[in-house]
């Protein structure tokens, strides 16, 4: 069943239109208002953490650099084959482990940047 949202009681004090509260509604309304600024808080934090990660996450993309045809399949697109299925043939001045380590962190990268909304 729905909670039923109390009416506040409307009174004129002094000329001015107010609302009254007992003790215990306003106990429960400093404790709600307490509830939201903590929440809020940690909204903010959390959203600085996404903008620190995303920047984070950017300047590893172009660092790693795009990777090379021979880290592609055409079945599951650029960027996506695994590690183990790195034939190492990429034709670059770094060894085949570095060239390997590049193509999976670009598809790792590639899967996180696809999976986001």
């Amino acid at each position: 069943m729905a909670r039923q949202r109390p009416e506040p009681r409307h009174i004129t004090l002094g000329g001015r239109e107010a609302v009254a509260l007992t003790v215990e509604e306003y106990a429960q309304l400093v404790a709600s208002r307490r509830q939201i600024g903590g929440q809020s808080a940690r909204v903010r934090v959390l959203a600085q953490q996404v903008k620190r990660t995303e920047r984070l996450l950017d300047e590893l993309e172009a660092l790693v650099g795009v990777p090379t045809a021979f880290c592609r399949t055409p079945d599951e697109g650029a960027g996506r084959r695994a590690t183990a299925d790195c034939h190492g043939g990429h034709g670059t001045t770094g060894g085949m482990d570095t060239d390997c380590l590049r193509c999976a962190i670009a598809a790792l990268l590639r899967r996180h940047r696809d999976a986001t909304p």
